[in-house]
């Protein structure tokens, strides 16, 4: 179902990222999970792509199965560095045909052994365009082809620290054809709505999806905070958690009332959407997800997410 049709019958999303996993055992695990994620029945998924070059073909083979075996709609994220315009078509194609109606457009990393100025690409716009002239060749089921998503920055790229033209950046990929954003998670609600408006008086009019990840632990605190650069971790978060930094389950219960908190405010004030980044982990999630009444919201109309 393309993302127009999905904001038009859910009003807000609700979404969840996965990623790959890496080892057999792993996969089995997640793959045996995927009903818990189905019973809350999400806008759709994401799919990561191989972070640095890696776990390509797992990305494949995730799509593949989630859009095959599970009411789940996947929407695959697609970086473009380290790759031709040949291999970004050969990718369109093999998802057109499996019923993929989304992707997520991004310029991601280049795998560790490519050499410089072997790329057809250099920026998450030239994607976007790639994806475009894609759509217009009428090879998608659907006539108006893919629809594209790309990231939202709320609190600033570490590779642009001037915020103005970062949000140029921004406008331009819209203008290429981006039909939505998700955004970078964030802790802070009024920094999100604060480069929302922003993004408002910069003419970008598409929805904009806010990104969350619940902590759940010290060590993926720090995680957050390598991975995500420039990510504001505030106060008072951090302070509930250092009072009880020495419990990992009231840390968990400290995060999880954080996520909720947010999502409940954001909600209120009206989001396009929630995407929730979930690590293949379903309970935290699930807790939010209930918590606010979000599980099951899409009813019936869930099982029409696949083109077939």
């Amino acid at each position: 179902m393309h993302i127009r049709d999905v904001l038009a019958r859910d009003g807000m999303t609700a979404s969840f990222e996965f990623f790959p996993p890496r080892t057999d055992t792993a996969w089995n695990e997640f793959v045996a999970s995927l009903p818990e994620f189905e019973a809350l029945q999400p806008s759709f998924v994401s799919v990561t792509y191989g972070a640095g070059g890696s776990t390509r073909d797992r990305t494949d083979a995730l799509v593949s199965r989630l859009a095959t075996d599970t009411k789940l709609a996947p929407v695959p994220h697609l970086t473009c560095v380290g790759h031709s315009t040949a291999e970004i078509n050969h990718i369109l194609e093999t998802y057109a045909a499996r019923g993929v109606s989304n992707i997520l457009a991004l310029r991601g990393d280049a795998p560790r052994a490519q050499a410089a100025g072997t790329t057809d690409f250099q920026h998450a716009i030239d994607l976007v365009r790639a994806v475009n002239t894609f759509n217009e060749s009428g090879r998608h089921p659907d006539p108006r082809g893919f629809g594209i998503g790309v990231a939202g920055f709320p609190e600033g790229h570490s590779e642009t620290p001037n915020t103005l033209l970062q949000m140029d950046h921004l406008k331009a990929k819209v203008d290429a054809g981006a039909d939505f954003i998700i955004t970078q998670l964030f802790f802070d609600n009024n920094a999100f709505f604060d480069w929302k408006a922003r993004c408002t008086l910069a003419g970008i009019t598409v929805p904009v999806i806010a990104g969350l990840m619940p902590v759940t632990t010290l060590a993926g605190l720090k995680r957050m905070a390598e991975l995500a650069a420039g990510t504001r971790f505030p106060a008072p978060l951090l302070r509930a958690i250092k009072r009880c930094e020495d419990d990992a389950e009231s840390v968990a219960n400290v995060g999880i009332h954080w996520a909720t908190e947010q999502a409940r405010d954001l909600i209120d004030r009206g989001v396009d959407g929630i995407h929730f980044y979930t690590l293949n982990r379903s309970d935290a999630t699930r807790r939010i997800y209930r918590t606010l009444g979000l599980s099951g919201r899409v009813g019936s109309a869930a099982t029409g997410n696949q083109i077939r």
